[in-house]
């Protein structure tokens, strides 16, 4: 009984989940429960005694915690949650003791301090209980300068109910490809040192439990909210136990200082599949992380110019484009690269942000005027952290590159060092000079090379530049790009409003892809784009009915030269163009849910509507089934006692081998939630490298 009277606990809780914390006297807390909510008045004394794990031969006569930051000291056997290094490269091992708490409904901030070594430690938790979300940030403050090779953000432990985690990897035009790996003893590790997000480790991690699927079960899942290089670590100590630990990448803090901290580590639980999880991030960017200069408008089509001139700006050209653009249903145009300098291809000019008057001898302003006199608005690119050599920045200030002077190029590039004071004010006069001097509404923000070390200075002075411009240009809308998909995350997110997913524009990528990215990112921020015929980055040929159809599951916007569109083609992107803006002001609040297809030919999801009251899915096949008919599509998300009106939208798409007639090829039908979750929908035949898009109504 004494140990109970001995025992701090802490809890944040909403109506799905509870979140416990608790701590043995002075030492640091632990998290001893997190999963669904508690019944009102458990005593949380009783649960932290019932969490009390045995010792048996062979261990230490007591078991070292798993805190929220696990200290060497107390022979924890795994990864520490600190690793340190005074003035003169001792290595400090901390042993923090309680020093207080803050406390309210949604939030918890536990102070600690270790008096011998003049440090204190802070791990913050927060709840945020329209969403479900938590958010735990650690912070360090030293008295005298250290060195800080790891701070992980507060440790959660990993279930012990599940058999596999769900990390991502992925390459330029192939993002977010999922690993899943068997937790086995020992750590599962990734330590991204490119300096971004990268395209190669998105900062994500799901824990399904056993028997979990995207639509049942019980999961967790994990995101680092922070632009530069990024550690996880999942290991599975001796005893069992598991933890999960998140941080910048080992040694990325490059100085010295007093004062560190971690970005936001976003944690959710979910009792509804894998889908849980993805709601609660989708919902909580969308909307508590977002800041978009005009949350009333609706997202506009876009159209980007790229793909159809790349470097050859040409102004009659470009009108022409633009005037076709606009009547498919464009209502942005991007400027894409070859604006500035003498940028006629990627060797040259980044770094000369002065508009090119051999392309515009009369500046951009004829220009834009055509595209406002077309019904559009005006976008333009920028890729400011970059330099050529061979450029008048470079001939200038060779000095304000990041890293060797003879490291290898990145698509002919190299960094520039933003954390400098004079390069951030050259960066931040020359782009205030274009959005000063033009009605800009849009900028495109790219990033083409990976650091040539490992720098988080960096990724905190891009943070601090965004800001800037954003608080003197707060109708301009920024995009995250970085060679499509290599920056992407909430830390980014929180001052950008949409991201490029990837540069490959082929839809059956971009199925996937799109698939994949719907675990954490909503409609509002997901770029993509109707692509040329034959796609510039995989030579593959697919009809316009899918990649229109594949575009307008996010953001919609068009990349190709719209002259090469036959009459048939246009007037089929004009269509479902017309759909989307249709559809776009109760799409951009649905719920993105994956749905699990017992075809593996098959990549499906449903956008339920906020209020439930209608919902549309999309069933991509991208490539042949192993049997001959279709299996039937269980959707996800609905009522079991509701009855919905089914239609198939795009029947007119059924091939002539489909010589049947199942009801949706010729009619809608009446069904009830359970029926269409239990058995599923059956949809005619059709080839591979098609989708079907099926549209229900709540009655």
């Amino acid at each position: 009984m004494s140990r109970r009277e001995d025992t701090r606990c802490w809890a944040l809780e909403d109506h799905n989940q509870s979140l416990i914390l608790a701590a043995h006297g002075d030492d640091l807390a632990e998290i001893i429960y997190w999963g669904p909510r508690l019944p009102e008045g458990s005593d949380l004394k009783m649960i932290a005694a019932a969490s009390r794990m045995d010792v048996t031969g062979g261990m230490l006569d007591a078991v070292p915690p798993l805190s929220i930051c696990p200290e060497a000291r107390r022979t924890f056997p795994g990864q520490p949650g600190l690793s340190l290094a005074d003035a003169t490269g001792k290595a400090l091992l901390p042993l923090f003791t309680f020093d207080r708490v803050e406390e309210s409904d949604q939030a918890i901030s536990l102070h600690y301090r270790d008096a011998e070594h003049g440090l204190r430690y802070q791990a913050k938790f927060e709840l945020t209980r329209k969403t479900g979300m938590i958010r735990a940030q650690a912070s360090l403050i030293s008295e005298r300068p250290i060195s800080v090779n790891w701070l992980s953000a507060p440790v959660f432990p990993a279930p012990q109910n599940g058999q596999d985690m769900i990390d991502f990897h992925g390459r330029w035009i192939g993002e977010f490809q999922t690993s899943r790996t068997p937790w086995s003893a020992g750590a599962r590790l990734r330590d991204n040192p490119t300096g971004r997000t990268g395209h190669e480790y998105f900062p994500g991690l799901i824990l399904p439990c056993t028997g979990a699927t995207n639509t049942q079960g019980s999961a967790y899942a994990f995101h680092y909210g922070w632009s530069g290089g990024h550690k996880m670590l999942a290991e599975e100590l001796p005893d069992g136990r598991r933890q999960i630990q998140w941080g910048h990448a080992t040694g990325s803090r490059r100085n010295p200082g007093t004062r560190f901290e971690t970005a936001p580590l976003y944690a959710v639980f979910s009792d509804q599949g894998i889908n849980g999880c993805a709601v609660t991030f989708q919902r909580h960017l969308r909307d508590e992380i977002l800041r978009p200069p005009a949350p009333a408008r609706p997202r506009p089509v876009h159209y980007n110019c790229w793909e159809a001139v790349y470097f050859d700006h040409d102004h009659a050209t470009l009108c022409d484009i633009a005037s076709q653009a606009a009547a498919l249903g464009a209502e942005r145009f991007v400027l894409d690269d070859g604006w500035f300098g003498k940028r006629d291809d990627d060797t040259s000019s980044l770094g000369d942000w002065a508009i090119d008057a051999r392309k515009y001898p009369d500046g951009l302003m004829p220009l834009i005027e055509h595209v406002h006199a077309a019904g559009m608005t005006f976008g333009i690119w920028f890729e400011p952290e970059m330099i050529n050599p061979d450029s008048d920045l470079f001939r200038a200030h060779p000095d304000w590159v990041l890293g060797d002077r003879d490291q290898v190029l990145g698509r002919q590039q190299m960094v520039l060092n933003i954390a400098l004071p004079e390069v951030q004010a050259y960066l931040y006069d020359h782009i205030a000079a274009v959005l000063s001097d033009h009605p800009i509404d849009y900028v495109k923000w790219d990033h083409n090379r990976v650091l040539p070390e490992p720098d988080s200075a960096q990724a905190e002075a891009v943070y601090a530049l965004f800001d800037r411009l954003r608080a003197d240009f707060p109708q301009v809308e920024f995009e995250s790009c970085s060679s499509g998909g290599g920056r992407i995350d909430f830390g980014i997110l929180s001052r950008t409003h949409r991201v490029w997913l990837s540069d490959s524009n082929d839809p059956i990528e971009r199925l996937r892809i799109q698939h994949e990215a719907a675990l954490f990112l909503p409609m509002v921020v997901t770029g993509s784009h109707v692509g040329p015929r034959t796609c510039h980055t995989s030579g593959r040929v697919t009809d316009i009915r899918l990649r229109a159809w594949v575009a307008a599951q996010r953001h919609m916007g068009f990349e190709m030269d719209p002259r090469e569109l036959t009459e048939e083609e246009a007037d089929i992107l004009r269509q479902v163009t017309r759909w989307w803006k249709d559809n776009r002001h109760w799409t951009e609040r649905a719920d993105i849910l994956r749905l699990d297809s017992d075809d593996p030919a098959v990549i499906a999801e449903l956008q339920r509507a906020e209020d439930g009251s209608r919902f549309v899915a999309f069933s991509g096949l991208r490539e042949p089934s192993a049997q001959i008919l279709p299996r039937p599509l269980r959707l996800a998300g609905l009522e079991p006692d509701a009855h919905y009106e089914i239609r198939l939208l795009n029947r007119e798409d059924a091939p002539g081998l489909s010589r049947g007639s199942p009801l949706l090829k010729t009619g809608t039908a009446t069904l009830s939630g359970q029926y269409l979750m239990h058995q599923g929908i059956t949809l005619p035949w059709t080839f591979p490298q098609s989708i079907w898009v099926i549209e229900g109504t709540r009655l």
